[in-house]
């Protein structure tokens, strides 16, 4: 089976190397893809492959049926969104859209879920269960598109028992991948703080209250009350102070914005709780207001420990032992989350870097790129464990 398998990504990857340039040259914003959701459309009606459309606006599922189509029913998910960044490769299928590009990857993802598609019909023969295929937009705003889904039934008739979603990665060399099992990345929280004063001449301070000195103080104090905590890891950080006064002008407000990550959803919680009791006890020791809102974001994602287990067998087996490797855990954030919140999920890293090439800039960055050997390797090693799982 993995010889057919890497006969068959042989077969089609000058293919499949053409749907990612096409969507990488065309990205389109979160919740706006509505160009690449019918190009993957096209692909999917030239193949004549059925699916079904206008889920979470945009997102498109196809349900691949193999022999004794009841036995499992396995999910793939890839994400088709771009970033709001002006692209600055120097390479034939450089984005035509300016300021949005693909600096995430999400157009290898789908690339490669399209060519695993292609590889299982071809064998559908040859392999058991109903495998559903979730191409799925808005993966980088949030709420993002995985949630939407899940609410409009993407987990459902029939019902997913296991999941797995891919995700280049730039510090892993094309030919790797790269596993980690339980916690892998973290939830992420938006912080926006409006300290509210009263304003003044600098000079008469007893005639202002000054908003700055508790915002430092704020600031401080949720720094000390996470410090012991780094360990569970979790990461706060205030990123943007703006005070709109001059050297001699007291302003009235100051706004803070800044994020909050865990791995440990119950301290999520609980840090949570801890945070606006600190604004509270500000506040009242500074005679003003603080408005503390926490923007909740994605949730904290879980990789079941027996399904990446197997999966890092399969992987040894499909691409070597020496070629899968142990991950650490990520304080980035990751909409999949959802899924695994769900259902048993694996997500898990497929390396795309070239140093040679010069292909090693990082996610969300405007020179980023991949080895596009990587997708030969994407589209087969998920074939391999969608027909093995």
């Amino acid at each position: 089976m993995i010889n057919k398998i890497k006969k068959l990504a042989d077969n089609i990857f000058d293919d499949i190397v053409e749907i990612r340039r096409h969507i990488h040259k065309n990205p389109e914003l979160s919740f706006k893809e509505h160009e690449t959701s019918n190009y993957i459309k096209s692909v999917l009606t030239r193949w004549n492959i059925a699916f079904t459309d206008n889920i979470a606006d945009t997102g498109i599922v196809v349900l691949l049926h193999g022999r004794n189509a009841d036995s499992k029913i396995l999910a793939l998910r890839a994400d088709f969104d771009a970033l709001p960044i002006i692209e600055e490769n120097n390479v034939e299928y450089c984005s035509q859209n300016k300021g949005v590009m693909h600096a995430c990857g999400h157009d290898a993802h789908t690339a490669c879920l399209l060519g695993t598609l292609r590889i299982l019909d071809i064998l559908k023969k040859e392999w058991k269960g109903t495998i559903k295929f979730i191409f799925q937009p808005a993966e980088e705003k949030y709420p993002g598109g995985a949630q939407q889904m899940i609410e409009e039934g993407v987990l459902e008739n029939p019902k997913v028992q296991n999941m797995f979603g891919q995700h280049v990665f730039p510090d892993l060399e094309v030919g790797k991948v790269g596993f980690s099992s339980g916690n892998y990345m973290a939830s992420a929280d938006e912080i926006q703080i409006t300290v509210i004063g009263t304003g003044g001449h600098a000079a008469l301070p007893e005639k202002y209250n000054s908003p700055i000195t508790a915002a430092a103080k704020l600031i401080t104090s949720l720094d000390e009350y996470f410090l012991p905590y780094r360990s569970i890891p979790s990461v706060f950080a205030i990123g943007f102070v703006e005070a709109k006064g001059y050297c001699n002008v007291i302003p009235d407000s100051v706004e803070l914005k800044g994020t909050f990550r865990t791995i440990n959803e119950k301290f999520r919680s609980s840090a949570h709780t801890q945070m606006q009791e600190i604004a509270s006890s500000i506040a009242k020791e500074y005679s003003l207001d603080v408005n503390f809102n926490i923007l909740k974001g994605y949730p904290s994602l879980y990789n079941n420990e027996e399904l990446t287990h197997r999966a890092i067998i399969y992987a040894k087996e499909y691409m070597g032992v020496n070629n899968v490797v142990n991950l650490s855990q990520r304080m980035t954030a990751e909409d999949f989350a959802y899924f695994s919140r769900k259902v048993p999920s694996c997500f898990y890293r497929l390396g795309s870097a070239n140093i040679s090439k010069g292909i090693v800039h990082g996610l969300h960055t405007n020179r980023f790129d991949i080895d596009e050997n990587c997708l030969k390797i994407g589209m087969g090693l998920m074939a391999y464990l969608a027909i093995k799982s």
